[in-house]
């Protein structure tokens, strides 16, 4: 039995305390021994592009940032063993049980593991939507200078979307090192009916979303008739930025919450259809929160009862569920972005099914 002052009630909050500690100690423990693992792996992987780059730019431009991500994607994972491993240890010690014997009640007992739930929770959050994106961008800057991996395009081609209300622009080849784009048309609609069209076999761009159009035809259109209009250089004005033009790989891993709801909702507005990764990082960075709860509960409810040979059965099937996560989670972000579901239901879906698991094996857990 442990010596743990905890056998009447008026020392229920140094329990509180003693049980946060022993889970946020151990999930803390376990991300540092996880993202050195991979970070041993990874430069073993990466020696050749490593020796390119100077010590400062690997340590802070690469593996700080690395380091973040790393944790932030094992987050679930992490929580859900941390949980598991803490409680098996304190059943095996029959310090749940004298907990459970000085009044203390299951639901009770709880109360601190979801406390330690709720800060990994926040923390999650805050680093998912305002600390990551920045770091993932050098990061990703870093491997695009020295590995030509996630470089990013200066050309894009067959850019088409609603600029305003009725305006739709297409640009055959839009080059971003000359600001110059090629084969552009601007249609004018009103409602479904095509009043102007505007070709001009190329355009140069400058920052304050201006186009000079270079030999340029503008057709209008009234009913039956129309009147055509042409000549060698035109100004205009788009509300356009060239960066909308251009989607590149993991883009939307170095957006903040504030800017990838602003992206997608712009996207939204100009009628682009390929924004589904967007919104799934999105609603994961909300999702996942919530799975520290879950997670935490399911955990608590499968270790905290003493069995024969030790937490090794307790962990196995942590694990298996914790895959089974992740499992889950990448099949229906999959099928999300096929078209196939909508990213919201999509994302939200691994946690309702364990939700369900997590009611069930609570209301079934001796209390």
């Amino acid at each position: 039995m442990s010596n743990l002052p905890f056998v009447s009630s008026p020392w229920l909050k140094k329990l509180d305390l003693y049980i946060i500690k022993k889970v946020l100690g151990a999930y803390f423990l376990m991300i540092i021994l996880l993202v050195s693992v991979a970070i041993v792996f990874d430069i073993s992987e990466k020696i050749d592009t490593l020796a390119d780059a100077t010590l400062k730019e690997i340590v802070f431009d690469y593996y700080v940032n690395f380091a973040w991500y790393f944790s932030n994607l094992l987050s679930p994972l992490i929580t859900f063993i941390a949980v598991i491993f803490i409680t098996s240890q304190l059943a095996n010690n029959s310090e749940i049980i004298a907990t459970f014997a000085s009044g203390i009640s299951f639901h009770r007992v709880m109360v601190p593991y979801w406390i330690s739930a709720a800060v990994i929770a926040i923390m999650t959050y805050i680093l998912s939507s305002f600390v990551i994106p920045p770091a993932n961008e050098v990061r990703l800057d870093f491997l695009a200078k020295y590995k030509n991996a996630y470089k990013r395009e200066t050309n894009a081609t067959n850019v088409q979307f609603e600029v305003e209300k009725g305006v739709i622009l297409y640009i055959g080849t839009y080059e971003k090192n000359l600001k110059r784009a090629y084969r552009m048309t601007l249609e004018k609609f009103d409602g479904k009916t095509l009043v102007s069209r505007t070709t001009a076999q190329f355009a140069d761009y400058d920052t304050l979303g201006h186009f000079e159009l270079r030999k340029w035809v503008t057709r209008d259109f009234v009913g039956m008739q129309e009147t055509m209009t042409s000549g060698e250089r035109k100004d205009t004005t788009l509300n356009v930025d060239t960066e909308d033009f251009f989607v590149y790989r993991e883009m939307q891993q170095q957006m903040t919450n504030a800017q990838l709801e602003h992206y997608i909702e712009k996207q939204r507005r100009r009628g682009v259809g390929s924004i589904q990764e967007f919104e799934i990082e999105y609603e994961k960075r909300h999702s996942q929160p919530f799975a520290a709860f879950i997670l935490t509960t399911i955990g608590f409810a499968l270790a905290s009862k003493k069995v024969k040979g030790g937490m090794g059965m307790n962990l196995g099937i942590g694990l298996a569920l914790s895959f089974s996560y992740i499992l889950f989670d990448t099949i229906s972000a999959t099928f999300a972005i096929s078209g196939g579901l909508s990213p919201r239901i999509a994302v939200w879906i691994p946690n309702f099914l364990f939700l369900l698991i997590a009611i069930f094996l609570y209301r079934r857990a001796p209390k």
